[in-house]
Parts: structure tokens; C-alpha cells; sequence
């Protein structure tokens, strides 16, 4: 008949009261005839008292103490008042007098990584000579630490961007889809996929949704979304890329002028952007004590600089680029601090990029050939998003993709689906873990990765 509490429902509301708690062993710290256990449920945290009297023997106490660290026990105790307030602890204002415990599983006695090391910024650690956990360690033993606070506040944070955009786009009109992930072609006629074995052929990991959402919208569906995995067979090991991450991608048709698309992508963002804020400060103020980052700022309308814009800014801050060169990662980084200085703001779109370096399905722009309607957007300085209006027109998507030296038969199913009439349409596609990864102001798409994939890294 035991009714568990949640760690983070025990307040100074339940004092007095005896509750059942489950909860894992975080430490324990035996003095006398009394042992002090802090017990953990994912990001939250109380401690406990086992103290020899009425409830308690020697025994127990000893017992206690003894516990494994990382173990799961049961534990039946009076919620106390606490004189002061509790340092480390998540429960401050109260602490549990433990009557009895037991324990449900037991850890092993030796952990491969201390959960108190991995939690400690990196700089307390360099200054103090207290140990810090590395990247590959953690990953080699991501159930561990995947239990710290950090990395729960992370997780949780991200699933709330995930509710946000399926809330968002609901609410706009738009229609949940689900895309096939092995395909029979690379779209882009591109080497960067996974080639799979498919019964007596050869089959791809898809690179991204585009063709199946572009299909949907020549469906009149009009406004679709998916979120799902993609894969990318890409030899980079950067601080942002993966071989596969999750994408929340977005396709739209539109009335008169592809910026409905574009505003409505941005207004998307920035619900986002304020849901978090809203909902979520437990968890971001958590991810700041071990990595600590200016909060983030949007504005609203979001700022749109054409690309030409960004250029004469990164010449003027003496950087030499040609009027048709795509940005590198370091004049990314630099436009974004740039922006942030001028505009105060760490999220904006570039738009009107050049068409020679946007992919073939890139609609051009009807007033000035070298341009394309195309954007980026950016959250700190990287991108987030790359979208377009797309070409809906087969005999300019043909000469194109032939500009391109595309082979025709390649990409056939996906010039068909236009012959039949298709409105003008665009869209994009956001990567999950970097959102994440940039909201946070973390340094790392693996930390915003639950089990991330990488030219290096394929398990656990």
C-alpha cells in the first residue's frame, strides 16, 4: 500500500508527514550514530537522516551507510523542517528522518565515473585540482552520465523543444507526417549517404525529408512537419556536426511570396524560444551552474538581413570574401557577434544567399539572377537552419540539376512529382541537438546528443 512521493514535491507543506520515497543512493556520510544519505531523483535531490533511536538501531545505521553509491532503495521517513538551509541539495528548506529503507537494486561498489566530478564546471576543477569527467568518458559510460543534473536538465529541456514545435505548428494548421528513412536514391545526387543493403539491391539512409514533404505539399496537404532521425555519411568531427541527429523539418505552401514561409519558420523559433523561458528555467538555471552562458535573446518581429548586408559587415570588420562566396564557420561565428553587438539579438535569418552555393532545387531569384530565395537561420553566430523556396517547375528543376551535373535518372521520381501541378512551396530544416546545444550556450552537440553517432563513435 506504499504511495512513492516525488523528491521534488517534498516541501515544507509535508513536514511532519511520513512519506515513502524512491530514490537513488548520491552519497552517504556516517558520523557517530547517525548517517546522512542524499537521495536523488533525476535533477532533484533531499537529504536523508538515519539516526539510531526509536526507528533506528546500530545495525541500520551501519547498513546504511553501506549502501553502494548509484544504488536504488526504498525509503519510509517523517519529512522535517530543516534549521537551516541545506547546501547541495535541490530540497533545502527540508530533510527526511528515515524509519526504515530498502533496497531495490544494488550497484555495483565501483563506479566507472563519479557523478559530483561530472557535474563540477571545468574551470572549479582546473583551479581547486578536484577531478572533471572528459567528453569520451562520459560517452563510454553515457547511463552514468546521463544521471547527473546537468544531463537531465539538458534532456528535458530538449523534449520540451520538441513539444513546443509539434504545439506550435498544430496550432498553425500545419499536419504531422512520418517520412520513409531508407530511400532508393540520394536527392541531391551527393556522396554524403549510408548505403545499405535492401534485399538484392543497394538502398540509402535518407539525408533529410525534403522530397517526401515536397511530395505532400504537391498533395495539397499545403503545411506539413515531421521530426525523425537523419543521417548524414559525413567524415566531419566538429563541436556541431553528427552522422545522424534528429530533424524538425517544416514544408509550407504559400500564396504570393515565399517570406509567408520564412516568417512563419521564425515566429515557430520564437515560440520556442519564449516556451522555454516559460517553462523551463528549473532546467536552464541547472545547465548554467556547470556551464554558465548569458541567457538568450531574441527579438520580435526576428531580424532579417539579406546576405549581401552580412558581407559588407564582415568586410568591414576586415574580413576579404567575394560577393559570391558562401560563409565559413569562423565569419559565422564572427557575423554572430557582430549582430549581437549592433542588434542585440543571438537569433536572425540571412536571406537572398547567392544561388551558386545553394543546392539545384533552389529557386532562383527572379530579379537578380546570381541570388536564390534562400535563408539561413542562426542561433549564436551558427546556423540552425537551412531552408528555400524550392523549384516546383520540372523543365527549370531539369536544367538545374543538369547546371549541376546531376544524373537525370537519379533524381527522376523526384522531378515526376512536379509534372502533375505543384504550388510554390518552401521550407527547412532544423537540427534537434543544436538548438539545444546553442539555447544552452553549451560547446558540444554530443552533450545535447542522447546517444550520439559520429565518424568515431558508434555505440553505446
Amino acid at each position: 500500500d506504499r504511495v512513492l512521493i516525488r523528491i521534488k514535491d517534498l516541501t515544507v507543506e509535508k513536514a511532519d508527514e511520513v512519506v515513502w520515497v524512491r530514490g537513488r543512493i548520491h552519497t552517504s556520510r556516517a558520523k557517530g550514530k547517525q548517517c546522512f544519505l542524499v537521495l536523488r531523483q533525476q535533477q532533484f535531490n533531499i537529504q536523508a537522516l538515519v539516526a539510531v533511536g526509536q526507528h533506528a538501531s546500530k545495525q541500520m545505521v551501519k547498513f546504511a551507510a553501506n549502501i553502494n553509491k548509484e544504488s536504488i532503495v526504498d525509503v519510509e521517513g517523517v519529512v522535517r523542517k530543516a534549521y537551516q538551509k541545506i547546501g547541495g541539495c535541490t530540497q533545502q528548506d527540508v530533510e527526511l528522518h528515515v524509519q526504515r529503507i530498502y533496497v531495490i537494486s544494488l550497484a555495483e561498489p565501483r563506479l566507472p565515473l563519479q557523478l559530483d566530478d561530472a557535474v563540477r564546471p571545468e574551470v572549479d576543477g582546473e583551479e581547486d585540482g578536484r577531478a572533471t569527467v572528459n567528453q569520451d568518458t562520459r560517452l563510454d559510460n553515457r547511463v552514468i552520465d546521463l544521471r547527473t543534473s546537468t544531463s537531465q536538465a539538458i534532456f528535458c529541456l530538449q523534449s520540451g523543444i520538441c513539444q513546443l514545435f509539434r504545439e506550435t505548428l498544430i496550432r498553425k494548421g500545419f499536419v504531422e507526417i512520418q517520412t520513409p528513412k531508407i530511400i532508393s536514391a540520394a536527392s541531391e545526387g551527393g556522396a554524403n549517404v549510408f548505403t545499405v543493403s535492401y534485399f538484392k539491391s543497394n538502398a540509402y539512409l535518407a539525408q533529410s525529408p525534403q522530397l517526401y514533404k515536397q511530395m505532400c505539399i504537391c498533395a495539397d496537404f499545403e503545411k506539413v512537419f515531421c521530426i525523425g532521425p537523419v543521417f548524414r555519411a559525413e567524415d566531419s568531427n566538429t563541436h556541431r556536426h553528427l552522422t545522424e541527429f534528429v530533424g524538425l523539418d517544416i514544408e509550407m505552401a504559400f500564396n504570393y511570396h515565399y517570406h509567408e514561409v520564412v516568417d512563419e519558420i521564425a515566429d515557430t523559433l520564437v515560440q520556442i524560444f519564449k516556451g522555454l523561458q516559460e517553462r523551463f528555467q528549473t532546467e536552464i538555471q541547472t545547465v548554467n551552474k556547470q556551464f554558465p552562458c548569458e541567457p538568450f535573446k531574441f527579438l520580435e518581429p526576428t531580424l532579417r538581413l539579406e546576405y549581401r548586408e552580412a558581407v559588407a559587415m564582415l568586410r568591414e570588420a576586415g574580413v576579404e570574401m567575394g560577393d559570391e562566396e558562401d560563409l565559413s564557420t569562423p565569419n559565422e561565428k564572427l557575423l554572430g557577434r557582430l549582430v549581437k553587438e549592433k542588434y542585440d539579438t543571438d537569433f536572425y535569418i540571412l536571406d537572398k544567399y547567392p544561388l551558386a552555393v545553394r543546392p539545384f532545387y533552389t529557386m532562383p531569384d527572379p530579379v537578380n539572377p546570381k541570388n536564390s530565395n534562400s535563408y539561413d537561420m542562426f542561433m549564436r553566430g551558427e546556423e540552425i537552419l537551412s531552408g528555400a523556396q524550392r523549384i516546383h517547375d520540372p523543365q527549370l528543376l531539369t536544367e538545374r540539376a543538369q547546371h549541376h551535373g546531376i544524373d537525370l535518372e537519379k533524381i527522376k521520381a523526384y522531378i515526376d512529382s512536379f509534372r502533375f501541378g505543384a504550388p510554390p512551396h518552401a521550407g527547412g530544416g532544423i537540427g534537434l541537438e543544436r538548438v539545444t546545444m546553442l539555447y544552452l550556450g553549451l560547446h558540444n552537440v554530443r552533450q545535447t546528443s542522447m546517444f550520439p553517432r559520429d565518424p568515431k563513435r558508434l555505440t553505446p
